[in-house]
């Protein structure tokens, strides 16, 4: 780790690359005087040594255990290897664990940039236990009581928070009373081009039972004519490939390398995203940049990307399969091409240029003068 620079960013881990493991790289290669820390990382997935040379420090080695990962995460992040955090102007907190190390800071240039409040603790409490097996209910419930005063804690130790959208915004006053401002996550809407008017219609999201991709799924296993590609991977996987073994129209690829991931965007008739109130979702905004609408479900995030009738087709909250069936009718070839060039103006609201532009002001600016520089910044 470089401590000539003057900023850090510090989050949790980098285990899958998801949007904010993405947003955490991508900032750091953007601005060379911000180095990162995270408390362990996938190897198989980040190239640890070629990925911030020099500028990446890593807590701890990997570990695959759900509620393990989040402990582990707050030790390091709590323990004396964290007081290196000290040495820095100012710091970008990030995730769940991450912003624990505020512990080892005055006050000053403490940053947190919010995905969301931990969901297992707060919105999505319930949710976990419900879907949770009976012995793993004890666990969760120790596991809550043990995080929750600690991250509430290190909010109130922040000298500014940002949100990743208004509805996260809307979370944090909600469970924690925090003020914050909204700075949406970059982006890279130039990456994605419309290739062509395809047959098929295509799922991107991980394939987690808050993501409802099985609902997707069900829907299609119900139009044997409509064609879905899942192109994601997730803990329902199997599941979801023994559900739809007997329906040729859907195909299942995993993960993919970035540049197959475009071509079906680009491709596809339209992406379905309906996840239970998600963050933000940067998802729904890569299809639009491709001039691909997206239906999506009408909560979270999703409401703040995509717009009903104009960039794509909104289901009802907690839609069912019939939801799902209704829009993807809706959604035909012709339709979705009618609204190709909306789709593609709409994404450049959140691409990576107005973010960089936006951080950039806050990683200059003075550490004692943070919240009165970045107030006009919020998005609206």
């Amino acid at each position: 780790m470089n401590k000539q620079n003057s900023t850090l960013l510090a989050y949790d881990f980098m285990l899958v690359k998801g949007g904010a493991e993405s947003m955490s790289v991508y900032l750091c290669k953007k601005f060379p005087e911000v180095d990162l820390c995270v408390g362990f990382i996938n190897s198989k997935v980040f190239d640890s040594v070629g990925l911030l040379p020099g500028r990446l420090f890593i807590l701890g080695s990997i570990t695959h255990l759900l509620g393990w990962q989040s402990l582990k995460t707050a030790y390091l992040f709590e323990s004396r290897k964290s007081k290196i955090f000290s040495h820095y102007e100012k710091v970008i907190f990030s995730g769940s664990n991450a912003p624990l190390a505020v512990r080892h800071r005055k006050s000053g240039g403490n940053i947190l940039y919010c995905h969301t409040p931990p969901r297992f603790i707060y919105d999505l409490k319930e949710y976990y236990f419900e879907t949770s097996k009976w012995w793993q209910r004890p666990l969760l419930s120790l596991l809550i009581a043990y995080l929750k005063p600690k991250y509430e804690k290190a909010l109130l130790n922040m000298d500014l928070v940002i949100a990743n959208s208004k509805n996260v915004q809307s979370r944090l006053k909600k469970y924690n009373n925090c003020q914050s401002i909204v700075i949406y996550p970059p982006c890279q809407t130039e990456k994605y081009n419309w290739i062509e008017q395809g047959d098929f219609y295509l799922s991107t999201a991980r394939v987690e039972p808050y993501k409802r991709v099985k609902l997707i799924v069900e829907a299609f296993i119900n139009m044997p004519d409509k064609k879905l590609v899942v192109a994601s991977g997730g803990s329902q996987l199997s599941e979801l490939k023994s559900l739809a073994s007997g329906s040729n129209n859907i195909e299942f690829v995993g993960w993919c390398e970035q540049s197959l991931l475009q071509k079906l965007i680009g491709c596809c008739i339209a992406s379905l995203y309906l996840p239970i109130d998600e963050d933000f979702g940067i998802s729904p905004v890569e299809s639009m940049a491709a001039g691909k609408p997206v239906i999506g479900v009408d909560e979270g995030g999703v409401r703040e990307t995509v717009i009903h009738n104009k960039t794509g087709y909104l289901c009802p909250r907690n839609p069912t399969v019939n939801d799902v069936m209704t829009a993807v009718s809706k959604m035909s070839k012709e339709y979705s091409f009618s609204l190709k060039q909306n789709c593609i103006t709409h994404s450049e609201t959140f691409s990576e240029q107005t973010f960089l532009n936006k951080m950039e002001v806050i990683i200059n600016s003075p550490a004692d003068k943070l919240r009165e520089i970045a107030l006009p910044l919020s998005s609206v």
